[in-house]
């Protein structure tokens, strides 16, 4: 059984997920939904960017060591269960979050549920696996740095961050991770992998109830295995200490050759505020759906169906926790690199000097609650809502509120933050073209 638990609602509703915090610290949200699956994702606060850069890469490389067995259940064995009832399993690593989730049938759910947590909370990170997994994570380093889109993103985080560590990959260097230590992952685990620290949400066809003991008497049944004095201070850490860095001044090129590539590409980025101040990152979602997010948007209509200047373009807000990137991406000829990085600030500029109309705000904004509803229907979907936005931000009630605050907003808040965040005449950009 497990010990007082302390109940918290985000909302006053019955279709609202229901919010508890264990006596341990651990965090379980919990929702029944009229479909025949539970889905299981344990969230942790744990990614690239607390991690110092003598150790950049360790929370991936823990999400794979996790899944190499404890003292009670052998190397493949977790696997074998979940395949052998028809379930689904799956981890990810992030700058910002670690997640681990299992997809099973209710009927399931009580046998799969606790073995997965026992998985992840006393995994045996041996030396001899962790030797083995690295040859697998340094080949994973190799493929991501083959690959001409991951060259691109990462070229574009280094521009937009001069200094956060999410200009860091999350894979880590090939210099950093030969170095790691079996033992320095024990300690990371350790330290990170404590119930305070973890958000488990439970999705699905099972009263919630049911759901939340699943998952707290797993938690108890994995701790009662657990060091007694687990760590308290971890010197390798990062934890966020770092301010936001400070919009562009000026336009920072950066330019690239890159054999692989075909045809060239432009990346403009401009630093906007992250989830740490979320009340600010549903305009710029919707800014960014106004100018390349469909083929009703701005500069899809304009470059790639009208001009026919670019083969693809879109523009999108990454939302990290301390800052966030608003980006356009173009795949082009290269012949017309200065054209569209013109016509892309002119577009800005008139944003920024004339307000959208309220007609076009409409279909955005209609867009975007579709997107939210169609993301949120499945067990899987919304455990990945709640515990993203809970993990992040604290708060539950953002996942709820995110529609409503989308509809709320007006032509003149999309004008406003164009005029605050995205200047025509100071931002990075990444040119990359193609060559020997």
């Amino acid at each position: 059984m497990t010990s007082a638990i302390a109940v918290n609602s985000p909302q006053q509703s019955l279709t609202a997920p229901t919010v508890r915090r264990l006596s341990n610290g651990l965090t379980i949200i919990a929702e029944q939904i009229p479909v025949e699956a539970v889905n299981l994702s344990l969230w942790f606060r744990v990614g690239s960017a607390i991690e110092s850069g003598t150790i950049n890469g360790m929370a991936h490389f823990l999400e794979h060591m996790i899944f190499k067995g404890t003292s009670r259940l052998p190397v493949g064995e977790f696997e074998r269960r979940i395949e052998a009832h028809g379930g689904i399993t799956n981890a990810a690593t992030s700058q910002d979050y670690t997640q681990f989730f299992i997809t099973s049938a209710p009927q399931d759910f009580a046998s799969l549920a606790p073995l997965q947590i026992e998985l992840v909370m006393n995994p045996l990170l041996t030396d001899e696996e962790f030797e083995r997994e690295r040859s697998v994570i340094l080949e994973e380093i190799s493929r991501a740095n083959d690959n001409p889109r991951r060259r691109t993103f990462y070229r574009s985080m280094e521009v937009a961050f001069e200094r956060l560590p999410y200009r860091r990959p999350v894979l880590g260097p090939e210099s950093v991770i030969e170095r790691l230590t079996a033992q320095q992952m024990r300690e990371f685990h350790a330290y990170w992998y404590q119930p305070e620290r973890i958000t488990a949400v439970a999705v699905g066809n099972l009263p919630v109830e049911t759901l939340i003991q699943t998952v707290a008497d797993g938690f108890d049944q994995a701790l009662a295995f657990r060091s007694a004095n687990p760590i308290t201070r971890y010197s390798d850490a990062n934890i966020y200490r770092s301010a936001p860095e400070s919009p562009f001044t000026t336009v920072q090129r950066h330019d690239h050759v890159d054999p692989a590539f075909q045809q060239a590409r432009l990346v403009l980025n401009w630093r906007v505020p992250g989830l740490a101040d979320f009340e600010k990152t549903s305009v710029l979602d919707v800014l960014s759906s106004v100018l390349g997010r469909g083929r009703m948007s701005r500069l899809v209509q304009d470059l790639r169906q009208e001009q026919q200047l670019v083969t693809s373009i879109s523009a999108s807000n990454l939302a990290y926790w301390q800052q966030g990137v608003f980006s356009i991406a173009a795949q082009l000829p290269e012949e017309n690199l200065e054209a569209v990085e013109a016509a892309i600030t002119n577009h800005i500029a008139e944003i920024r000097e004339r307000s959208i109309t309220a007609t076009e705000l409409q279909r955005i904004q209609t867009q975007v609650a579709n997107r939210y509803i169609f993301g949120s229907e499945s067990p899987s979907d919304r455990a990945g809502l709640y515990g993203y936005y809970q993990t992040l931000t604290g708060q539950l009630n953002h996942a709820l509120s995110y529609p409503e605050k989308v509809q709320r907003l007006t032509p003149a808040d999309i004008q406003a933050a164009a005029q605050e965040y995205l200047s025509a005449d100071a931002y990075g950009v990444v040119t990359i073209r193609p060559g020997s």
